[in-house]
């Protein structure tokens, strides 16, 4: 009678996210727009977490943000309005929100605006600053600051006047595409970059904004193949969210880190989070960099490998082993095994060397316990003191713990609910 009940919720919950219909829809500022935020609201990656547990990368992000918006001029000014307690920290999964890395989040900082049209909800995330000194890994120097300032000010206005012209943006389709031309999603997206740009283009040029700002936005954008990323993220997060509190549910709908755990969220459960220490990528390291200079795993982009793209794709962008490690084979061998711990196979995002195969989706607790097979995820490396940066690219998998306790803790509500 239970099997029947948990199967059915399953079903319920793969329907609810192949359904799903992720669209951009706009650009707007993470105060107004994000429910629940304040001037004095910092929002970061992963589960919950207090300013004295936060790892370096994390911590910088912090403080950064709060020179950002001029609530400090310095990191000792910054450090002091945290250990004041005016700050409010909190996850961006608990406010529609998704960051890369770090994550941080702050009330000026715009966002672009991605809505599930199947079930009406939003899902946030700011705008990817590019490589080198970023705040994504810690860093908060001025030119750091100078650059979010350039993106609050002249390449969000632009983007805005761009999306008022074009019109929202399916995007299903365009995931869908990219991964039949070399992207995965999380850690490859120039195909996604590219396609974006290509449907931008000629409505950005048609904006009132000065030949030099349009110029400056569409190289800047052109320049950074991990532009799309911060839209595929938002793009699973809005799809995942329709499945909170599915009862009966084993699904997961959240996977997310914050630097220093790991934690994992269960349709069935609701809420609540089940967390364990983060693990240490296991990957290429750029010239001059080793494991011991690695932060653990952090960022919300693992909510690409939730829905089912990300590392689950891997075999739709073989290349991508070549910045994070393995061969080819490697490649399709992760994606074929994601089939052994999920409920379902794609009906929109398939993988071409897979005979077109659907991305395995729909992660399923019990099956990830009963086979120990963990998910797959493929991710930049942090340098583990702030303002560092990226220092290489490998794969990682999540705790076992955070999905033995998820089971755990839904046997004993069976249990009190006298289903057992």
């Amino acid at each position: 009678m239970i099997g029947e009940k948990i199967q059915q919720a399953n079903k319920e919950a793969v329907r609810r996210l192949l359904n799903a219909q992720p669209t951009i829809v706009g650009m707007g500022i993470a105060g107004k727009d994000i429910p629940g935020m304040t001037k004095n609201t910092v929002l970061h990656a992963g589960p919950p977490i207090t300013w004295d547990k936060m790892s370096g990368p994390l911590r910088g992000a912090v403080i950064g943000g709060l020179i950002y918006e001029g609530l400090a001029s310095n990191e000792e000014e910054a450090i002091a309005l945290v250990e004041s307690g005016e700050i409010t920290f909190d996850s961006c999964h608990h406010h529609n929100a998704v960051g890369p890395m770090a994550g941080v989040t702050t009330y000026s900082m715009p966002v672009w605006i991605i809505q599930n049209k199947t079930y009406g909800n939003f899902a946030y995330c700011t705008l990817n600053e590019g490589l080198g000194k970023v705040l994504r890994y810690g860093a908060y120097s001025e030119e750091v600051i100078i650059k979010l300032k350039w993106m609050e000010t002249v390449l969000a206005p632009v983007l805005k006047a761009t999306l008022e012209l074009s019109g929202e943006i399916d995007l299903k389709p365009m995931i869908a595409q990219v991964l039949q031309m070399g992207d995965e999603g999380h850690n490859r997206n120039t195909a996604g970059t590219s396609l974006l740009i290509r449907e931008l283009a000629s409505y950005l040029v048609q904006t009132d904004f000065s030949t030099d700002d349009k110029v400056d936005v569409l190289k800047f954008m052109h320049s950074n193949d991990h532009f799309f990323l911060n839209i595929t993220m938002p793009s699973a997060k809005c799809s995942l969210d329709p499945l909170e509190d599915i009862r009966y549910s084993t699904i997961v709908y959240t996977m997310a880190r914050n630097g220093t755990e790991f934690g994992i969220r269960v349709a069935g459960l609701g809420n609540r989070w089940f967390t364990a220490p983060a693990e240490i990528v296991d990957g290429l390291y750029f010239p001059g960099y080793s494991l011991e200079d690695a932060n653990p795993d952090i960022g919300d982009s693992v909510i690409t490998e939730t829905s089912g793209i990300g590392g689950f794709a891997m075999a739709s962008a073989i290349p991508i082993v070549q910045f994070v490690g393995g061969t080819p084979q490697d490649a399709i061998n992760y994606s074929k095994t994601m089939y052994e711990i999920t409920e379902a196979e794609n009906n929109t995002y398939k993988i071409p060397v897979l005979d077109f195969r659907g991305t395995a989706t729909g992660i399923d607790i019990r099956k990830v316990v009963e086979t120990s097979i963990l998910p797959i995820i493929n991710t930049g490396i942090a340098h583990k003191e702030p303002g560092i940066g990226q220092i290489g690219a490998g794969l990682v998998r999540p705790p076992m713990k955070c999905f033995e306790d998820a089971l755990e803790a839904f046997v004993n509500r069976l249990e009190k609910e006298g289903n057992l």
